[in-house]
């Protein structure tokens, strides 16, 4: 088929789109907006954001849902509230009962 393999050079992200787009991401979203104040709180912000980012934040790619898909709530089901995610810094909505 004539394909050839070309491997990455170590500690380069740049010569890989997958890893610089999601080191992007995570840049552009939540580490531009937070002091982070040491190894500990970096991986509890960062365990936060991949929860957010997995549960509920949409990509067109997946036809604007989330890579766990939810469920339609009916509009019955009460009024919108807003839930923070990633200690505000995001939020999700959901509908809910008064």
């Amino acid at each position: 088929m004539g394909i050839k393999e070309v491997k990455t050079a170590p500690r380069s992200p740049w010569q890989n789109p997958f890893c610089e787009r999601v080191i992007g991401s995570i840049r552009r979203d939540c580490l531009n907006y937070v002091i982070i104040l040491g190894e500990s709180h970096l991986r509890k912000i960062l365990g936060r954001y991949f929860h957010y980012y997995h549960k509920y934040r949409t990509h067109l790619s997946l036809e604007k849902d989330a890579p766990e898909p939810r469920p339609i709530q009916a509009a019955n089901l009460g009024q919108i509230v807003e839930i923070p995610e990633v200690g505000g810094l995001h939020h999700h909505y959901e509908r809910r009962a008064a």
